[in-house]
């Protein structure tokens, strides 16, 4: 027990300095984006948003879609019905904005999930007026210049398409809002520099041509994950994706524990489905940081109950979810250079993602493990059965 304690120990030291060593870059590259022009380029866009329920932030949030320093562009707010909560809210932005803006509705989905079909909706109702089309989330909210930086990629006629990440706020305070934003913080900086590993439905920004030309309505038709799915699309046709981390949206973490479990859940099912191995890769590294920890606490604990402690086995414990909190920091840093208006509240909650940092693989070892035993999610209080990437089933209300 005590060699494969060292093999695992050694292991995630490497890796933990390796990661360290990415975020460090995620850091660099964010600073060196975030003072670069944009540019010119600045097709007419068309932002579309779906929207399903009430939840906090939500008026200021499609507010903010409205007002982009952006010179030609039109805002679809889609819901399924009248029905819904947020309907009469969303009509009255759309009413008062200076910027084009409308209400789409979609009708009951059939065969997708909810907001696939919100999409495919909105782009048949658009046409071809529009030459890119950027994708956003009701409960993120982007600043004025968000939307040119999103586009400003495309300008490379080699470019699949250019995305970004959420990056979660805590202002209720709650341990469960801090674990959600601490849970969410690593994938943000695992896009990497270079090629994006995946597109992210809350900031897309593609070509009407190119999105015409991979068939994505088509993919999209008995799809849950309206992002992984057109990272299929791209990824097949050979299209590169770039990640924009100067574009990361503020999102509000609002959770309870049900809730945290339930989102966690499902973005781990979403991933087995959809990007398998990915999520071989990721579920094999929280088994043995997880194996690692457990080992090490064991052996530790025996050598001091027989009083002779063990001090290089404690420091090999220690030494990963140290790690794991000098990353938490450097995300940090680089989201005060990303977001600097909001740089006191990082501040405040910086513990959010350095004390926590090292419980997140934990936690993501039990999504794996749920993710294992079911394909049924829930998405805005409806249920799905994800069959394949191609075919979702919906559970009776």
């Amino acid at each position: 027990m005590l060699i494969l304690f060292y093999i695992l120990a050694i292991e995630q030291i490497l890796q933990g300095v390796y990661s360290l060593w990415d975020t460090f870059r995620w850091w660099r590259t964010a600073q060196r984006r975030g003072a670069s022009d944009p540019g010119f380029y600045a097709p007419t866009a068309a932002v579309f948003c779906p929207i399903k329920g009430l939840e906090p932030g939500l008026e200021e949030n499609l507010t903010a879609l409205t007002r982009f320093d952006y010179p030609n562009y039109e805002v679809f707010f889609i819901l399924a019905s009248v029905d819904d909560r947020a309907h009469n809210l969303a009509a009255l932005i759309a009413a008062k904005s200076k910027t084009p803006a409308q209400v789409i509705l979609a009708g009951r989905a059939e065969g997708c999930s909810e907001k696939v079909n919100n999409l495919r909706v909105a782009i048949e109702t658009v046409g071809e007026r529009f030459d890119t089309f950027v994708f956003c989330d009701s409960d993120g909210r982007p600043g004025r210049g968000w939307l040119k930086r999103l586009v400003a990629p495309l300008s490379d006629p080699l470019l699949g398409a250019a995305t970004t990440f959420r990056w979660y706020f805590v202002e209720r305070g709650g341990f469960w809002n801090a674990l959600l934003s601490a849970w969410n913080a690593p994938i943000a900086t695992f896009q990497g520099e270079g090629p994006a590993k995946f597109c992210w439905g809350g900031g897309t920004a593609i070509r009407r041509t190119t999105f015409e030309s991979l068939h994505v309505l088509q993919r999209w038709r008995g799809a849950a994950s309206d992002d992984l799915a057109l990272t299929r699309a791209l990824r097949d046709a050979g299209a590169a994706i770039r990640f924009v981390p100067e574009c990361l949206v503020p999102n509000i973490a609002a959770t309870s524990a049900g809730g945290f479990f339930e989102f966690t859940n499902r973005q781990m099912i979403v991933t087995r489905v959809y990007e398998p191995r990915l999520w071989v890769r990721g579920g094999i590294a929280h088994l043995i940081y997880a194996t690692m920890l457990v080992l090490g606490i064991t052996i530790a604990a025996g050598d001091w109950i027989s009083g002779t402690p063990m001090l290089n086995i404690v420091m090999l414990v220690l030494l990963p979810p140290l790690l794991a909190m000098v990353r938490g920091a450097l995300r940090l840093a680089a989201v005060i250079e990303i977001l600097p208006e909001r740089k006191q509240s990082l501040l405040a909650q910086g513990w959010t993602w350095t004390i926590l940092a090292p419980i997140v693989p934990l936690v993501a070892l039990w999504n794996h493990l749920v993710s294992v035993t079911t394909r049924r999610i829930t998405w805005r209080g409806v249920r799905y059965v994800l069959t394949s990437p191609s075919t979702t089933r919906i559970l009776p209300r």
